[in-house]
């Protein structure tokens, strides 16, 4: 069970709030569908029930909020706009890495694809889907923790009339097993065919909220649908007929060539086009809305002569008015069977019918319209006076929601393998590296005058770092920066997660990625050279450990860097950019900083250092620490080193901001 109560979204400025006062419950084992016009706030209400935005209110699922929930994926299965995923990502390995980052077995992925049935897709990429197969991938990612509760934005936009099915079906039996369904929705027909309790919004408040027979009946009414080229031409004829016959016929003109008829039949149509020579191209019956957006465009009613049509008419149209005007109050009136529905359910409060006009909407709302007896209409009667609010049981003002961080993934490490390894950029940007630096060590092989280390390295002076190096910097900036274009963890609560477990799970990957990266690039380097110029050119150093340890740290280093900038700053090519500007300014920073002019200078601080920790390493320790100290001494390797440190406080600081809030 879903209870909303009090929603109001943060305004802007001078305007009115998107959402204002929006109550109402969602019960288990039922359909509930949130219907309005785009711009009536049917998403913003969502965002505000899963605490992604700002406001006030107060939303529980079965009785707790969303930020109570220890595990929110496994209560509340959520699917706004499109599926969040890397197009590149596979069916089967997009939700392998939803079973990680949810904490349920790697079996459920396929358990899914059969309740879907995406089994024939699950090989195929997340960019070619069509817009059905991505609807029914996106419930598939709602339903993979098996949560009690699933709310969908407008989950049948664009559907066929067969994906349309399918997904009512499979609704149904998720709540026929107990679950509870919220869903927006724009059609009032498909609203009445598919929920079991309809909750309309109008402007950002509930205009009405019926079940869905009473919401059949009050709201939608029989109408013919024609679609003709001489669409004017007909209009003017049926409004002439029904002048003349003194009945009450509305005509809409709708886009295009198409007619919508109401209060007439598709014979009386068909015979009115036959007998003035009128081609039609569709003559059909339908049920149509009767709400505030019926009426618009170019409309032309029929008079009737004794009038009592026209009024029954008029007060078929004014339902929009009257619903929007007992929304004020919260309150809605059933007309049709002269019950009352309360559209917050936490208030007891009842209402009576409202004199003539609601009179005359109840005799308008039926199959068809009649015209209203010729006796007076009744007075009106008051209103009761609601129950008062008391201090103990609700607040003047809602409290108000915070826009909660998301939850991190329950198995990270598995999490982070998953997306590295599940596309193909990694493997591509590995090889484009390993090819670009065994063609710079073989043009540095021929121009001559480069060191050895720096030949296998594939470093030359004029390059602030080794292809290896900004390889391992792009991929661990990619690390967090596909986190922020396609967020497929945070499809349910936000922003990406800046947990110190996921934190470190992506920098243990990216670690061995690094180091994976810089064996290769000089084993092929060597190789390369080998093969090109001989054994001579292809001689290893003789202090290789050290110069080992050196490599291996820079393009750890990189790696580490790229991912912490680019989890700060949200973007992959601010991560990159954190790893050049290491050399580029932090380098030139620091050597300043240490051999500038001045009374005393620190230039030999590091290797003093080196002396006195040695003296306090026995059993031949000192020889490890040596080497790390060497790489910290150099100016990349201290000026790195700064670097990782301002990102992770920077990141740190970050976390502990998103936790305060």
């Amino acid at each position: 069970m879903i209870q909303a109560f009090g929603l109001t979204s943060t305004p802007r400025k001078n305007r009115a709030p998107a959402v204002d006062d929006v109550s109402f419950e969602a019960r288990a084992g039922h359909v509930t569908a949130l219907l309005g016009e785009e711009g009536a706030g049917k998403t913003t209400v969502l965002r505000l029930m899963l605490e992604l935005q700002y406001g006030r209110g107060a939303t529980y699922f079965r009785g707790r909020p969303l930020h109570r929930i220890d595990h929110p994926s496994r209560e509340v299965g959520v699917l706004l706009g499109d599926v969040p995923g890397h197009p590149s990502r596979t069916v089967r390995g997009h939700l392998r890495m939803l079973c990680a980052a949810a904490g349920v077995p790697v079996r459920r992925a396929d358990e899914v694809l059969e309740t879907v049935g995406l089994v024939s897709l699950r090989d195929e990429r997340l960019g070619t889907l069509a817009r059905g197969m991505d609807r029914r991938l996106g419930l598939a990612c709602a339903l993979l923790p098996d949560p009690h509760t699933l709310v969908l934005d407008d989950p049948f936009d664009a559907l066929s009339g067969r994906e349309s099915r399918w997904l009512h079906d499979t609704l149904r039996a998720h709540t026929g097993q107990g679950g509870t369904v919220l869903l927006t929705i724009a059609d009032p027909k498909d609203a009445a065919t598919v929920a079991d309790q309809v909750v309309t919004l109008e402007r950002g408040r509930i205009a009405a909220d019926q079940n869905a027979a009473d919401f059949a009946r009050t709201r939608l009414r029989p109408r013919v649908a024609v679609r003709t080229p001489h669409a004017a031409r007909l209009a003017a004829l049926l409004t002439k007929e029904a002048r003349t016959a003194h009945r009450s016929v509305e005509v809409v003109r709708e886009d295009g060539n198409r007619l919508s008829v109401y209060g007439s039949t598709c014979a009386d149509v068909g015979e009115t086009a036959f007998r003035h020579g009128v081609l039609v191209h569709q003559l059909a019956d339908e049920v149509g809305d009767m709400g505030p957006g019926a009426g618009r465009g170019t409309a032309e009613t029929g008079a009737a002569g004794a009038s009592k049509d026209d009024r029954g008419d008029r007060g078929a149209r004014a339902v929009g008015p009257l619903v929007a005007e007992l929304a004020s109050t919260d309150v809605v009136t059933d007309t049709g069977t002269g019950t009352n529905t309360c559209a917050d359910e936490a208030r007891d409060v009842t209402a009576t019918g409202r004199g003539d006009t609601a009179s005359g909407a109840a005799e308008g709302e039926g199959p068809s319209p009649r015209p209203l007896p010729s006796t007076p209409a009744p007075a009106r009667t008051p209103a009761p006076t609601p129950h008062p609010r008391t201090i103990d049981a609700l607040p003047d003002l809602p409290p108000p929601i915070s826009v909660r961080p998301a939850p991190s993934p329950l198995r990270p490490l598995r999490y982070e393998l998953r997306r590295a390894a599940g596309i193909s950029t990694g493997f591509l940007t590995a090889a484009a590296v390993l090819v670009v630096s065994a063609l710079t060590a073989v043009v540095l092989a021929r121009i001559g005058h480069t060191p050895q280390a720096r030949l296998l390295a594939a470093w030359p002076r004029e390059l602030p770092l080794p292809p290896a190096a900004l390889g391992a910097g792009l991929l661990g900036a990619l690390a967090f920066g596909d986190e922020f274009r396609h967020p497929a963890l945070a499809a349910d609560r936000g922003t990406v997660p800046r947990r110190l477990g996921l934190l470190t799970a992506k920098l243990l990957v990216s670690a061995a990625t690094a180091l994976a990266l810089a064996v290769l690039t000089v084993g092929c380097d060597a190789e390369v050279l080998y093969l090109v110029y001989g054994r001579e050119v292809a001689q290893v150093p003789a202090d290789w450990w050290g110069l080992g340890a050196s490599w291996l740290a820079l393009c750890v280093g990189c790696a580490w860097a790229g991912v912490l900038a680019a989890g700060i700053f949200r973007s992959t090519t601010a991560g990159l950019a954190a790893v050049v500007a290491v050399p580029v300014v932090v380098v030139p920073l620091v050597q300043k900083v240490w051999e500038g002019p001045s009374v005393r200078t620190a230039a030999g601080f590091p290797l003093r250092v080196r002396e006195v920790l040695l003296a306090q390493w026995p059993f031949g320790g000192e020889r490890y620490l040596a080497a790390a100290a060497k790489v910290v001494a150099q100016p990349v390797g201290s000026a790195l080193a700064l670097s990782l440190t301002t990102l992770l406080c920077a990141y740190l600081l970050t976390t502990v901001r998103s936790r305060v809030r």
